[in-house]
This record gives structure tokens, C-alpha cells and sequence, in this order.
């Protein structure tokens, strides 16, 4: 965040690259957003190594090389009904709650929002859901993903489930809420453009489908 409103992102926008990544890489995938320029989230290119299975080293080089592919995840958990279609943007919950504090999150009317997060305990997500939901900035999305939040539980302690607080969280959104969504900081990390269209469904999200909203690729 210190640097990115000193970046050329008019000149980036002109001549794109990829911009490949994921947790604090999300600060420069906002920004390309804002650009109106796709990006990938997916593991960093050092996460690429022995421990990555043929699996995540296949979606990442095929978001790369093959960015309009139509894809599905299925059979996610609804937490809220319903359908939706627009540009899927997103990344790390507490960073884009950072960006908003900033005042350097814009989410584009329409758009899928997907989020994750890594060690942030229930009511930590709680609060940061709480900002962004009183401070305006998820009033213009049409539909919520949540990927993996990994280690984010009290340990040792009663209180709600990560599931509980997500969903209890969105309900006055009044839009569609899918959790479980195979991308974050555990095992399965799925690499997949921002700025693709993506539609929201029954508990399906089928990506680059044909969309009037999506972001032009690199």
C-alpha cells in the first residue's frame, strides 16, 4: 500500500502485463482493477515449487495461456440463494478491508467478489465484514464467494464458526453468499482471472461465461 499510488498504472493500463498472485499481492490487483486491467489470482510464482501438486501448476499455467477458458466450480456451500452475473474481482478479505480504511478500494457496480483469509480469528472477520458492510463498500456487489479461511478459529474456545459469522454477515446484503470456493492459502489454491465474467448459481460458479462487464484480457 505505501507504493501503489506511486505506480504508472495509466501507462500499465496502455502496455498490461500479468500480474500474478495472491494474499498482499491483492493491493496491485485492486489497483489493476481500478485500471480497468484483468490480473491472475493464484499462488506466487515461488509457491510453484516441489510441494505444488500437477493440479495447481496446470490451472496456473492455464490462466496464463488460456485466460477466456470456461471453467466451473460446483457444488459450493450456499449460505445465501439466489443468481448473479458480472466481472469476478477479489482476493484477501483483511487486505481489501486495509484498501477500504485507505480509501483505495473501488468495487465496480456488478461485480462477483471473491474473498479468503489466512489466521484471522471469527471475530476478527466479523469486524472486517462489519466495516466494509457499514462503510458502503460491498453495496454494489451482486454476488459474495468465499474461498478457504484457513486456520481462522478460536482455539480452545465457544463461539461461532467462520461458516456462521459469513453468513450471518451477508444476510442484509440480500444477495447471493457461496463458501467454499477452491482458492485461499491452504493445499488447493486455484489460480483464475480478475476481471473474467462469472455467474453465481446454485451453489455453481461457471467462469468466463460470455458477459458484457468483463474486463478486457491482457
Amino acid at each position: 500500500m505505501r507504493i501503489m499510488d506511486d505506480l504508472p498504472w495509466g501507462k500499465f493500463a496502455l502496455r498490461p502485463k500479468w500480474l500474478v498472485g495472491f494474499s498482499d499481492i491483492t493491493v496491485l490487483h485492486a489497483a489493476a482493477w481500478r485500471a480497468g486491467v484483468a490480473s491472475i489470482h493464484g499462488p506466487n510464482v515461488v509457491g510453484l515449487g516441489s510441494r505444488a501438486t500437477p493440479r495447481l501448476r496446470a490451472a496456473w499455467i492455464g490462466a496464463l495461456e488460456r485466460p477466456t477458458a470456461r471453467r466451473q466450480w460446483r457444488g459450493l456451500r450456499v449460505l445465501h440463494g439466489g443468481v448473479a452475473e458480472g466481472p469476478l474481482l477479489g482476493g484477501n478479505l483483511a487486505v481489501l478491508h486495509a484498501l477500504a480504511v485507505g480509501g483505495r478500494l473501488s468495487v465496480p457496480r456488478g461485480s462477483v467478489l471473491a474473498l479468503e483469509d489466512v489466521a484471522e480469528v471469527p471475530y476478527r472477520i466479523d469486524r472486517m465484514l462489519t466495516s466494509l458492510v457499514l462503510g458502503g463498500h460491498l453495496a454494489n456487489v451482486a454476488a459474495l464467494v468465499f474461498g478457504a479461511f484457513e486456520r481462522c478459529r478460536l482455539d480452545g474456545e465457544d463461539g461461532p464458526t467462520i461458516g456462521e459469522v459469513l453468513e450471518e454477515r451477508t444476510r442484509s446484503l440480500g444477495i447471493p453468499v457461496l463458501f467454499g470456493a477452491p482458492f485461499g492459502h491452504g493445499d488447493i489454491n486455484d489460480a483464475f482471472v480478475l476481471g473474467q465474467p462469472a455467474a453465481v448459481g446454485d451453489g455453481d460458479i461457471r467462469l468466463g461465461v460470455p458477459a458484457e462487464s468483463a474486463f478486457p484480457m491482457n
